[in-house]
């Protein structure tokens, strides 16, 4: 097997406090940034409205654009570049006008520009209200049916605690990624969603692999007498080069997705590119130094009800 480092000897859970902090800063960072901006930007997929995608023959300022909207009381609408300065999408509010109709008014209201050229449509797409509160439901029931399979899986494989860490590293890596979505003003959407089932995936494998290898470890009797956070970081270097391995192979796909994929598919491989770095981080870091200190408290815990007994027994 190619390794990355040889006999690493890290101490790992002797720095979990230090990844805690780290891991606060930025959980508390994306959601300072949610709360500021009123939650979570959704696209049209859970929002509802209509998109319309228009090419100028010739590049043309926002502003302008905006103004030829203003005619038909659109102007407050969200207007981004898509990739080129000749291309730009239009994000149309929910109104009880067919996409049809929308459609027209806005070629006919971008016509009347001289200014602005010859303009093509290239993509309409409506989602209804009702539509994307069902949406916004069913990818929430997705994520929380997801998690749940696989807290029972990892429970019933290895241990309740490493399920419930699991998890715990599964809700760190997703906040993760929502923060920096909302830091970086990008929106939630269909593609989206379906980056942050990956990356679930993607996390709970790695942290897997750890907890397997301090089964086997223990199977063999590997350095009875250690105690329960060294074995623990023992098996973290032990599959730190597959881990490492791993996570540079899927993250060379998801940054080359990112630089040369295409608006289209920019936002799926910025929460790729994220979650694979937080991924790693968190079974590096934080599932195994959750366990541990879950071990601890439990058994600082039935010491002290173990005195108690004692001191209550011997009055």
């Amino acid at each position: 097997m190619i390794e990355v480092f040889k006999a690493p000897n890290s101490d790992f859970i002797g720095k979990r406090r230090w990844a805690y902090i780290v891991s606060v800063v930025f959980i508390a960072l994306g959601l300072v940034s949610m709360w500021v901006q009123g939650g979570l930007r959704y696209g049209i997929d859970f929002s509802g409205g209509t998109l319309i995608q228009a090419r100028f023959e010739k590049p043309v300022p926002v502003d302008r654009i905006r103004g030829a909207l203003d005619q038909i009381k659109l102007g407050e609408s969200v207007i981004q570049e898509f990739g080129d300065p000749r291309e730009f999408i239009f994000r149309l509010p929910l109104t009880e006008v067919l996409a049809e109709e929308m459609t027209r008014r806005v070629q006919e209201a971008l016509a009347k520009d001289p200014a602005l050229g010859r303009v093509e449509i290239r993509r309409v797409e409506f989602v209804g209200p009702q539509v994307g509160r069902d949406l916004q439901l069913q990818a929430l029931w997705a994520v929380l049916w997801g998690m749940a399979g696989i807290l029972i899986y990892v429970a019933i494989r290895f241990d309740l605690k490493g399920g419930v860490a699991s998890i715990a590293a599964i809700v760190h890596d997703v906040l993760v990624c929502l923060g920096a979505m909302s830091v970086t003003g990008r929106e939630m959407s269909l593609p989206v969603l379906a980056a942050l089932l990956t990356i679930i995936g993607y996390s709970v494998n790695d942290t897997i692999v750890a907890y397997d290898r301090i089964r086997e470890n223990r199977g063999k009797g590997f350095k009875k007498g250690l105690s329960f956070a060294e074995q623990i970081n023992i098996a973290i270097n032990q599959t730190l080069s597959r881990t490492v391995l791993t996570a540079l192979t899927v993250f060379f796909s998801t940054i080359v997705l990112f630089l040369f994929g295409g608006k289209v598919l920019e936002d799926l491989a910025f929460v790729l590119t994220v979650g694979v770095i937080t991924g790693t981080y968190s079974t590096i870091y934080i599932a195994g130094a959750l366990i541990v200190d879950w071990t601890a408290w439990a058994e600082a815990r039935a010491q002290r009800a173990k005195k108690a007994v004692a001191k209550a027994g011997s009055a």
